[in-house]
């Protein structure tokens, strides 16, 4: 019963008969009142409804999903923490429920601020949050007076469960890298089917310290990937990374992790018994004492890479409007983690000139955020139409930090003898502006759950994990000077930073997952 209609005053009140009224009792009456009145319209006493308006976006159809432990959106206060149930509207349109952990009131949102940004991260200033003053919340760090116009004003997180419960209310992609001596997972040298690019250890690398770090959340444990526990829930089941050669990284990774905890390592194999993986294809390993499979299926923007035939010849474009057509190849898959992003920096795309396509239109010049923020809407909608959300579980994993000093991966862009992560999260770069895109244009217009592996603050520390130099043996002191002008400051070497996607992958799934992985 509405507590507005449950306000009783004495009957002596409500009679007619009786001519002198009580002022302890009209007293009473005007507090219950006045106190209820309170109690209705105090936003932070109830669970937080949150009207959120996505300037230039369009929602048509109702969705919902559970975010990965915490949720990222405007907000001008963070103070209070709490199990949220987010009604988000646009204009002219019905409303929609999302799950996640959000606090205070939700202002015009939009992804623009009237420039371009970098690829960077941002970061929080003058937050509190549960008592740290200037703390980084979430996924964050903002500085500068400007900040808050730039990032996102709050990544609300934490929570009203005990720290350190898996379970717990807590963003485990916030946090902080500490030593810890029981790391990698497999061995260094251990695991023949790492790509030599990434096998640092195996190509000269003098140093081991870096795979001595593991990713620890602010607000709760997380649980170190149990391999076996691992290739139990994935029985009878597919595992697909989609993407580029960052997904590539983590692929091999997992596959180096699983394997490890096989007995019998000869029944793990590729299935077409490929043992290189850097050509553009799909690739499967197969353990067979699970019946499952972990695959790879290169697709670098996603969208379809295609050519136009123009008046004065053919050329290369980027249909925008198209997906790759490798779909067929994992659209029934259990487990799908995408990723895109890196080949968006690269010369052609980050130009725009004459190169992105959708139908026969050619834009003679498209800036690069929008061109990627129309490739993943038209990933997102293959999603909603082609997936099948009660058995296959969707991941995207987010943008992975690059640390070139001097110039870019071919302008001789370095990162070499680089041996400890970044102690100071104010040296981090702002939230890279394509994630939120996805985060905050795309997502929120899909039916089908996607969980988003935010990872970008936590590589953005990691700047001595890149195989740098470590690309390849060298056989004279002479090679290997000539390969600092050639350094690979983008990918991470096995072990090392993927494995730590993976932890949270398993985590992730622990939580959220589908079939097996609810129990």
């Amino acid at each position: 019963m509405d507590s507005s209609k449950r306000l009783a005053f004495s009957e002596p009140i409500m009679s007619q008969r009786r001519k002198v009224i009580s002022g302890f009792s009209l007293g009473v009456g005007v507090s219950l009142f006045f106190v209820t009145v309170i109690l209705l319209n105090n936003t932070s006493l109830t669970v937080p409804k949150v009207q959120l308006f996505l300037q230039g976006s369009d929602f048509n159809s109702s969705f919902s999903w559970r975010f990965p432990f915490s949720a990222r959106y405007f907000n001008d206060s963070v103070s209070s923490l709490h199990r949220a149930e987010v009604n988000v509207w646009s204009e002219g349109s019905e409303k929609k429920t999302l799950l996640g952990n959000l606090t205070g009131d939700q202002k015009n949102a939009s992804l623009h601020d009237g420039h371009e940004e970098h690829e960077d991260c941002c970061s929080l200033k003058n937050v509190t949050v549960s008592g740290e003053e200037n703390g980084r919340v979430g996924n964050s760090s903002c500085s500068g007076d400007d900040a808050l116009g730039k990032c996102e004003k709050g990544l609300v997180k934490a929570s009203n469960r005990s720290a350190g419960s898996l379970f717990g209310e807590c963003d485990i992609f916030d946090g902080k890298w500490v030593r810890d001596e029981s790391k990698p997972y497999y061995p260094l040298g251990s695991c023949p089917l790492i790509d030599r690019d990434f096998d640092c250890h195996l190509n000269g690398r003098p140093d081991n310290e870096y795979v001595k770090w593991r990713w620890q959340p602010n607000r709760c444990d997380i649980p170190s990937l149990n391999a076996t526990d691992f290739l139990e829930k994935l029985r009878g089941q597919r595992l697909v990374f989609v993407g580029d050669s960052l997904n590539r990284n983590m692929w091999e990774s997992m596959v180096c992790i699983l394997r490890q905890s096989v007995r019998d390592k000869k029944r793990v194999f590729e299935i077409s018994g490929k043992t290189e993986f850097k050509k553009k294809g799909v690739y499967a390993f197969r353990f067979e004492d699970y019946n499952c499979s972990v695959d790879f299926v290169s697709s670098p923007f996603m969208v379809q890479e295609s050519t136009f035939k123009g008046t004065n010849g053919s050329f290369e474009t980027l249909r925008l409007d198209l997906m790759d057509q490798t779909t067929t190849t994992y659209h029934d898959a259990d487990i799908i983690v995408f990723n895109t992003g890196h080949w968006w920096t690269h010369e052609k795309t980050s130009r725009g000139e004459d190169y992105y396509q959708e139908g026969n239109h050619i834009y003679p010049r498209l800036k690069v955020l929008d061109a990627y923020t129309r490739a993943l809407t038209t990933w997102a909608r293959w999603i909603d139409n082609n997936i099948d959300a009660n058995r296959t579980q969707v991941f995207f994993r987010g943008y992975s930090v690059t640390h070139f000093r001097g110039g870019q991966w071919n302008s001789g862009g370095q990162c070499h003898k680089e041996t400890e992560p970044i102690s100071d999260g104010k040296h981090l770069r702002k939230y890279p502006s394509k994630m939120r895109a996805l985060e905050r244009v795309v997502m929120p217009k899909m039916k089908t759950s996607v969980i988003y592996m935010n990872i970008s603050r936590l590589t953005d520390f990691r700047k001595d994990g890149h195989p740098s130099i470590y690309r390849m043996e060298y056989k004279t002191a002479e090679e290997q000077a000539s390969a600092e002008l050639h350094q690979d400051c983008s990918h991470w070497c096995l072990p090392g930073v993927p494995d730590t996607w993976n932890e949270l992958l398993y985590a992730s799934l622990l939580k959220y997952g589908k079939g097996h992985w609810k129990s």
